[in-house]
Protein backbone atom coordinates (compact mmCIF):
# COMPACT_ATOMS: atom_id res chain seq x y z
CA UNK A 1 0.00 0.00 0.00
CA UNK A 2 1.17 3.49 -0.80
CA UNK A 3 1.43 5.90 2.12
CA UNK A 4 -0.85 8.90 1.74
CA UNK A 5 0.33 12.15 3.26
CA UNK A 6 3.54 12.91 5.08
CA UNK A 7 5.15 14.15 8.24
CA UNK A 8 2.75 17.03 8.88
CA UNK A 9 -0.47 15.28 7.89
CA UNK A 10 -3.56 16.30 9.91
CA UNK A 11 -1.75 19.01 11.90
CA UNK A 12 -3.64 22.12 10.76
CA UNK A 13 -5.19 22.88 14.14
CA UNK A 14 -2.21 21.55 16.09
CA UNK A 15 0.23 23.95 14.39
CA UNK A 16 -2.12 26.97 14.36
CA UNK A 17 -0.78 30.08 16.07
CA UNK A 18 -2.86 32.52 18.09
CA UNK A 19 -3.22 36.02 16.67
CA UNK A 20 -0.82 37.66 19.16
CA UNK A 21 1.86 35.01 18.52
CA UNK A 22 2.00 35.54 14.76
CA UNK A 23 4.91 37.35 13.13
CA UNK A 24 8.65 37.05 13.54
CA UNK A 25 10.13 34.51 15.92
CA UNK A 26 11.74 36.20 18.92
CA UNK A 27 15.52 35.92 19.04
CA UNK A 28 15.46 34.97 22.71
CA UNK A 29 13.52 31.83 21.82
CA UNK A 30 15.88 31.08 18.92
CA UNK A 31 19.01 31.51 21.06
CA UNK A 32 17.81 29.68 24.21
CA UNK A 33 20.51 27.82 26.12
CA UNK A 34 19.84 24.64 28.09
CA UNK A 35 22.13 22.50 30.23
CA UNK A 36 22.19 18.69 30.37
CA UNK A 37 19.60 17.53 32.89
CA UNK A 38 17.20 20.45 32.29
CA UNK A 39 13.54 19.58 31.83
CA UNK A 40 11.99 20.96 28.63
CA UNK A 41 8.56 20.86 27.04
CA UNK A 42 8.23 20.14 23.32
CA UNK A 43 6.28 22.92 21.60
CA UNK A 44 6.59 23.13 17.80
CA UNK A 45 7.17 26.57 16.26
CA UNK A 46 5.21 26.22 12.98
CA UNK A 47 7.12 29.00 11.19
CA UNK A 48 10.53 27.30 11.62
CA UNK A 49 10.88 23.97 9.82
CA UNK A 50 14.42 22.87 10.69
CA UNK A 51 15.05 20.75 13.77
CA UNK A 52 11.41 19.74 14.10
CA UNK A 53 10.29 16.47 15.66
CA UNK A 54 7.30 14.28 14.84
CA UNK A 55 4.00 15.96 15.82
CA UNK A 56 2.94 12.98 17.95
CA UNK A 57 5.44 14.15 20.62
CA UNK A 58 3.87 17.65 20.88
CA UNK A 59 3.48 18.74 24.52
CA UNK A 60 5.67 16.00 26.01
CA UNK A 61 8.25 16.81 28.68
CA UNK A 62 11.76 15.49 28.28
CA UNK A 63 15.28 15.81 29.65
CA UNK A 64 18.25 17.37 27.84
CA UNK A 65 21.01 14.80 27.23
CA UNK A 66 23.48 16.67 25.04
CA UNK A 67 24.01 19.20 22.26
CA UNK A 68 25.19 17.92 18.88
CA UNK A 69 25.65 21.14 16.86
CA UNK A 70 22.87 23.74 17.10
CA UNK A 71 20.19 21.28 18.25
CA UNK A 72 19.65 19.45 21.53
CA UNK A 73 19.27 15.73 22.21
CA UNK A 74 16.22 15.12 24.36
CA UNK A 75 15.20 11.90 26.09
CA UNK A 76 11.44 11.34 26.38
CA UNK A 77 9.30 8.40 27.37
CA UNK A 78 6.77 7.37 24.73
CA UNK A 79 4.38 4.99 26.52
CA UNK A 80 6.89 2.48 27.98
CA UNK A 81 9.86 3.18 25.67
CA UNK A 82 12.68 5.70 26.08
CA UNK A 83 13.24 7.69 22.89
CA UNK A 84 15.85 10.25 21.87
CA UNK A 85 14.90 13.26 19.72
CA UNK A 86 17.17 15.86 18.14
CA UNK A 87 15.35 19.19 18.37
CA UNK A 88 16.20 22.83 17.59
CA UNK A 89 15.84 25.19 20.60
CA UNK A 90 13.05 27.15 18.84
CA UNK A 91 10.78 24.14 19.43
CA UNK A 92 11.58 23.90 23.17
CA UNK A 93 10.25 25.64 26.28
CA UNK A 94 11.70 25.39 29.77
CA UNK A 95 9.65 23.11 32.02
CA UNK A 96 11.43 23.80 35.31
CA UNK A 97 8.46 24.54 37.54
CA UNK A 98 8.85 26.85 40.53
CA UNK A 99 6.49 25.67 43.28
CA UNK A 100 3.98 28.25 44.49
CA UNK A 101 3.80 28.97 48.20
CA UNK A 102 0.35 28.39 49.68
CA UNK A 103 -0.56 31.27 51.97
Amino acid sequence: MKKIGGFNRKTRSKFKKHARDKGKISLSRYLQVFQPGDKVMLAIEPAFHKGRYHPRFMGKVGTIIGKPGKCYEIKISDSDKEKTLVVHPVHLRSANVIPKSNK
